[in-house]
């Protein structure tokens, strides 16, 4: 599309979670398609789209930031338009209109495809503003499942990409808003996925990092006795040098035929993904969690039995409503024991619209903190002397960048932006973004790996 003679420019401003990013990715390809020029520099564009999480107070504070600022540049007659889309508008609809008069249009997760012609809109509305009154384009159906129209194009950072199997998700836990701004789970169908990633490799990405509000639930809605499992059957066919890593999963759908489906993969990380978010019984019942309970003592060592040499990742949140010290310390004690390769650990955050938001027995936020930290130092001790336990060994990294002498790497125990990095020292010239390597480990470095390439 043209304005007066040249393409209209959009920025694109990245919040939120990976699956927000293949929001993006789905918009930047209608925009593509549509002839629209994405700007390298979102402050330089005739339109800003910001899009959005809305999932906690702290992810609502940043998007707000960047409305704000965008509507700034707008001010100034550096933008021509504003557009937010994701979870703000899905969650909070015509109500953001009247708070930011200087947003030109509100797109919600069901309209994704919407953008060009609001854009188009805009700008033939006129040169400087518009409709005076902005668009709105949210629905409360929440039932759709958006394939990306450029399959091969992504917005990740180095040769990874994220493939989003599932929108929504159908779990009540009492903490996550998730389902009442994403809806209920919807599985796209395995030929879809399969040909989104064939396209995605083709086009020179080496790690394709599988991601749904809940990966392992895959299927579980199409009713034909589609499966993870099944599907990651399907994508290890693929011809390639590439890996496979898994984002996101439940406790209760780790199932035999899951980790025997990636024992025996060629192509699949050996990296399982399930934030448990708690230990104690008590915790998990008040979480909504309660069928995650038996599963939850015995999941390591079931992992690590089915998949020898696997890296075990999860993240705890500490200080929910009801969270004694006993039940902290039941937590710090399952951690110190389980040894878990990578934890996350957040502070409650009370949401509105969520069962825990009007729970009795809230937790100050200063007890919170201090029991995050007390877990993420009993988590670093666990850290450092597995990191010392890997120096002399020998593994397989992916190369993401390169300069000033070092390159930066990721092993299949590394998962993108959550986890440490590999750094290797002095590397060949023609070592690249995107290659394969054999690395010796030759020290560690906090929670970064330092290496050498070995032939």
């Amino acid at each position: 599309m043209r304005s007066k003679g040249k393409s209209v420019s959009v920025g694109l401003v990245s919040l939120g979670c990976a699956k927000n990013v293949v929001d993006l990715q789905v918009m930047a390809g209608a925009l593509l398609l549509e002839g629209m020029e994405l700007s390298s520099d979102p402050d330089r564009a005739d339109v800003i789209l910001v899009n959005t999480c809305a999932f906690i107070e702290a992810a609502r504070q940043e998007a707000i930031g960047e409305i704000d600022r965008a509507c700034a540049l707008k001010r100034a007659g550096r933008a021509r338009f504003v557009i937010v889309s994701g979870c703000m508008p899905q969650r909070y609809g015509a109500a953001l209109a009247a708070k930011y008069p200087d947003v030109d249009g509100w797109i919600g997760i069901d309209h994704l495809f919407d953008l060009p012609a609001m854009i188009a809109r805009l700008v033939g509305g006129g040169a400087n503003g518009g409709p005076t009154r902005a668009e709105v384009s949210v629905s409360r159906d929440r039932n759709t499942i958006y394939e990306p129209p450029v399959p091969e194009f992504t917005i990740a950072n180095g040769p990874h990409a994220w493939l989003k199997i599932a929108e929504g998700c159908s779990h009540a836990c009492g903490y996550c808003a998730i389902p009442a701004i994403r809806g209920k789970l919807r599985s796209r169908l395995p030929r879809s996925v399969a040909d989104e990633a064939r396209a995605l490799i083709r086009s020179g990405v080496r790690e394709l990092d599988v991601v749904a509000q809940d990966v392992t639930a895959y299927g579980h809605d199409l009713g034909d006795g589609t499966s993870l499992a099944s599907l990651l059957k399907t994508l290890d066919r693929m011809r390639g040098d590439f890996w496979l890593r898994l984002l996101y999963g439940y406790p209760t759908f780790v199932t035999g035929e899951l980790l025997d489906a990636v024992a025996a993969s060629r192509h699949v990380c050996r990296y399982i993904d399930i934030p448990l978010q708690h230990s104690h019984p008590d915790m998990l019942r008040a979480m909504r969690r309660a069928d995650t309970v038996r599963h939850v003592a015995g999941l390591p060592e079931r992992i690590r039995a089915a998949i020898p040499g696997a890296a075990v990742r999860t993240t705890f949140i500490v200080g929910y409503p009801g969270e004694t010290e006993d039940h902290f310390q039941h937590l710090l004690d399952y951690v110190r024991e389980k040894r878990f390769d990578n934890v996350g650990v957040f502070c409650f955050s009370p949401e509105e619209g969520t069962a825990a938001a009007a729970m009795p027995g809230q937790v100050p936020p200063e007890v919170a903190e201090e029991r995050r930290g007390r877990l993420m130092l009993a988590q670093r001790e666990i850290v450092d002397a597995r990191n010392a336990s890997l120096v002399g060994t020998r593994m397989k990294a992916l190369v993401t960048s390169r300069g000033h002498g070092r390159a930066e790497a990721r092993t299949e125990f590394q998962a993108p932006d959550v986890d440490g990095v590999t750094v290797i020292r002095r590397p060949p010239k023609a070592l690249a973004p995107g290659d394969f390597a054999n690395v010796e480990i030759v020290s560690a470095a906090g929670y970064d790996l330092v290496a050498r390439v070995v032939e």
